[in-house]
């Protein structure tokens, strides 16, 4: 038996590979699937199922092109309706694969569908719990991201107390889960870093999974803080459960390099967005007016969701040479494919032909010390809990994920400041700021990291995991 963790880390994503005597399931597949096809090619094994825990929200699910180039069957949970073909499995309903069995587990409460999975070894012994976004490891996933008719966040949050307790907690302690995220993702509060644990250890860390909770402070303790979840997660839903097309389609219609005249004017002819993927460092020495930055090498999948919100928004990109078509990949896992082209020579060749260019301010923390002290007005940027939990006594708290609710609140006039916890989402947020002609924001270089060794003033540091 092979037990593979393929994890993800720009989308905090585990997808699972399992063999045993040539036959595979693959639990939750990123959108592009040669890997695991390579994978069973390379040890003469065929792909059987394709089992899918939910409807992912977060990314686009590789299940529909799997399953047309192997004929792998597709596994869903009970309720689940799909416009391909699949298997609606029955609560308990066990499949083979090799001489292990996987059986359905549905649980409910994520989202109605939602199911895990039990993989028993070859003697029949309960070994590892594919759980999804049922458990993960310190945490349980949202009940609010599938609301539909009546039932509200609060009554899937029942309803997951419920398949916790009858479905997950009997397991042995022993076996193993595999979460579908980890930290970083938007599907919980406060997920581990880990990436693997065991049921025993879940029992004694994971809040959720208290022995003497009730189902009442369960409901109250999952629900309580949840932010609103990022615009595309619907419209990733959406192709999901419709299909989509395969991603060598999207890289040949996408990947198209377009000279510094074609990508001025079709930039001057369309509304697409220019996506800048740089660095921050090399973006904020020169950009293209009014192009938006999103660094590749940060979270950059999520954000890109949740900023462009539009999953068919047209985008032209500005990339670092030679990473175009990674770039395009991981655009189509959160499921934006309307990428036009990308500028051909990156931004130099822009330069080069002496076409206008913005840059971007940006002060060392020293600097921003000191004018603080003339009252320069400074903006966090950061997420609700990293602020409260510890913030410059003086700055505002506009979260880079609620940008838009707070343009009202930044000066047109005076300078400002604008910084992250690193150095990353501060430079994002001065871009957007930027293009809707906010020129006097400035940069804080290296964010709250290097403002703690300042002697800003700053709130008391407060653990975020005791905050409500």
């Amino acid at each position: 038996m092979i037990i593979e963790q393929i994890y993800t880390g720009c989308l905090a994503q585990g997808a699972y590979y399992i063999e045993s005597n040539g036959e595979v399931a693959i639990i939750d597949p990123l959108r592009e699937v040669q890997d695991y096809i390579d994978r069973a090619e390379n040890n003469n094994a065929k792909i059987k199922y394709i089992f899918e825990t939910h409807f992912h929200a977060d990314f686009v699910s590789g299940h529909v092109t799997l399953a047309e180039k192997t004929g792998a069957k597709i596994v869903y949970g009970p309720t689940a309706k799909t416009s391909f073909d699949a298997i609606i499995a029955e609560d308990n309903q066990v499949f083979k694969v090799g001489d292990i069995t996987i059986t359905l587990l549905h649980t409910p409460g994520h989202t109605m569908e939602s199911s895990c999975y039990l993989l028993k070894d070859e003697n029949g012994k309960d070994h590892a719990l594919f759980s999804g976004d049922t458990l993960f490891l310190g945490d349980v996933g949202r009940p609010d991201l599938a609301q539909k008719g009546d039932i509200t966040e609060k009554d899937l949050a029942g309803f997951l107390f419920d398949s916790l307790r009858n479905k997950v907690m009997p397991l042995a302690d022993d076996v193993i889960v595999y979460p579908a995220h980890g930290a970083g993702s938007a599907c919980g509060k406060n997920l581990s870093k880990e990436t693997v644990g065991t049921i025993g250890n879940q029992k004694e860390t994971n809040y959720a999974l208290r022995a003497d909770m009730t189902k009442e402070e369960f409901v109250k303790e999952v629900t309580d803080g949840l932010l609103p979840p990022p615009a595309y997660f619907p419209l990733n839903v959406q192709m999901n459960k419709e299909g989509y097309q395969d991603i060598e389609d999207v890289i040949k219609n996408s990947a198209k390099p377009l000279s510094v005249n074609d990508f001025e004017i079709i930039a001057n002819e369309t509304d697409a967005i220019i996506l800048d993927v740089r660095h921050q460092s090399e973006f904020i020495k020169g950009f293209i007016p009014q192009s938006i930055f999103i660094g590749v090498d940060g979270g950059f999948a999520p954000w890109v969701g949740a900023l462009i919100k539009d999953t068919k928004q047209p985008i032209l990109l500005v990339s670092e040479n030679g990473r175009e078509e990674e770039v395009i990949t991981r655009l189509s896992r959160v499921g934006f494919d309307n990428v036009l082209g990308y500028l051909e020579g990156s931004f130099d060749s822009w330069k080069k032909n002496d076409k206008e260019y913005d840059t971007l301010e940006s002060v060392s923390v020293d600097v921003l010390e000191e004018k603080i002290k003339e009252k320069a007005l400074v903006f966090d940027v950061r997420k609700p809990g990293e602020y409260a939990s510890e913030h410059i006594k003086v700055a505002e708290s506009t979260p880079l994920d609620f940008l838009n609710k707070h343009i009202s609140d930044f000066p047109k006039k005076q300078e400002f400041y604008v910084h992250c916890a690193g150095g990353y989402r501060s430079v994002i947020a001065a871009s957007i700021l930027k293009a809707r002609g906010f020129h006097n924001v400035i940069d804080v270089a290296g964010g709250y990291a290097a403002i703690r060794n300042t002697n800003i003033e700053r709130t008391d540091a407060v653990c975020p995991s005791t905050l409500k």
